[in-house]
């Protein structure tokens, strides 16, 4: 008896152990959370931050440490490390870390969105919710928002902040389209119009996807529709008839009579570039200037949205469940957030991307700066932007459309 005593306890002690780092995690995070904003600042003040984010853009570099690291050191004294790594990597790193229960990592602030968002929220292997807390979030971020409120279908609760978005717009040569089409039955109208000028690339390619998937939210009547189904092959049946007899219309009259479609959006510019459409797309509204500025696009390129709408899609910051420094990733993100940073950001001597704020919340001050900033002629004003906005809906749709669109359209003689 008294053996088995002894083993009970035994397998109680180590019961506990092995999982009191977690609760010891789980009541560290609940005091951050509970504390104020002033407090959190002050906890950050000669620490570290390590912020582990995918490092293969010089320009998304050089604004990180030539811009941030310096401002955050001198307004708040972190050091901010910044570590070049895939998401899908530090997520491992993350998972083995969640799995032997050590509740004491070194990473610090991570760059995620949609699947990779998911799989870390599913696994628990972030800390939050703590977005309500940074006072810039609150103040600059239209929380309302679906493209804030999901992250590619998968409800974001607070578990990362939006660092900034990329819209999907058309890029047209205004010199060959002086009134380009503001809705699908306008652009289905120009198609038969112009046979052979214009085209979209095969939906295994990710932008010929983006374009069948905003047909899919006009199929379905509203994308909310689909955001509160989540993934439903049923839902997708019923609701994608529209799409496909839209798609099978303008058919004949695509380049090449739709016997063929570009491979990819490289293929798609090409074509553009050579005149042979007058029409290309992208999921970047700001893609264009590069590319008139190397003259592979004409000078006349401008850009256009359909005024049903336009899918957008967020990138986040997220934090760690096992972060060091919590409060110190909270403060580096929330001066991520500031209309400081966030306008330097949107300058394309950095990176030339859209803000994640909602520019009706900018002081007078900084909507005056907004409007100074450059992006270039080809690119459509941050308000007509956000109007038009959508929000993308579960990856699982992608390979859903890229699988029916070959029996849907392909086969279909």
């Amino acid at each position: 008896m008294k053996k088995m005593r002894m083993l009970v306890w035994v397998v109680l002690l180590l019961f506990v152990s092995a999982c009191s780092p977690s609760t010891d995690a789980a009541k560290e995070s609940n005091t951050i959370l509970k504390k104020n904003w002033r407090e959190i600042e002050e906890t950050t003040k000669n620490k570290t931050v390590r912020m582990y984010m995918w490092g293969g853009d010089t320009g998304i570099n050089r604004y990180m440490d030539d811009w941030v690291a310096p401002r955050l050191k001198k307004e708040y004294n972190i050091t901010l490390k910044r570590v070049p790594m895939d998401a899908p990597e530090f997520l491992k790193k993350l998972s083995n870390e969640k799995r032997a229960g050590k509740d004491d990592g070194n990473i610090d602030i991570i760059w995620i969105n949609g699947e990779n968002f998911k799989n870390a929220k599913d696994n628990g292997l972030l800390f939050g919710p703590f977005v309500a807390k940074m006072p810039n979030y609150k103040k600059y971020v239209d929380a309302k928002s679906l493209d804030i409120q999901y992250d590619f279908g998968t409800k974001t609760e607070g578990l990362e902040a939006p660092w900034g978005k990329v819209q999907f717009v058309y890029q047209y040569d205004e010199k060959k389209v002086p009134n380009p089409p503001q809705s699908f039955e306008e652009l289905a109208q120009w198609v038969k119009e112009n046979p052979g000028r214009f085209t979209y690339p095969d939906p295994t390619d990710f932008t010929g996807n983006a374009f069948v998937r905003q047909l899919f939210y006009e199929s379905s009547g509203n994308v909310k529709n689909i955001l509160d189904s989540g993934y439903d092959e049923d839902f997708a049946q019923k609701n994608s008839v529209k799409m496909w007899d839209y798609l099978n219309e303008i058919k004949p009259y695509l380049w090449r009579e739709g016997k063929t479609y570009p491979n990819n959006l490289t293929e798609l510019d090409r074509l553009y570039s050579k005149g042979e459409v007058y029409i290309t797309m992208g999921y970047n509204e700001a893609r264009a200037e590069k590319l008139m500025k190397q003259s592979v696009f004409p000078a006349s390129t401008r850009s256009f949205v359909m005024k049903s709408g336009s899918l957008g899609n967020a990138h986040f910051l997220g934090i760690p469940f096992n972060s060091p420094n919590k409060e110190g990733a909270m403060t580096a993100i929330n001066f991520m957030l500031s209309p400081e940073a966030q306008l330097t950001k949107l300058d394309s001597e950095f990176w030339g991307e859209n803000m994640s704020l909602d520019p009706a919340r900018l002081s007078a001050a900084d909507q005056k700066k907004l409007k100074i900033i450059k992006r270039g002629k080809s690119v459509l004003p941050a308000e007509t932007l956000k109007k038009y906005l959508q929000p993308e809906v579960d990856s699982e749709y992608v390979a859903w459309l890229k699988e029916n669109w070959v029996n849907e359209v392909v086969q279909n003689k």
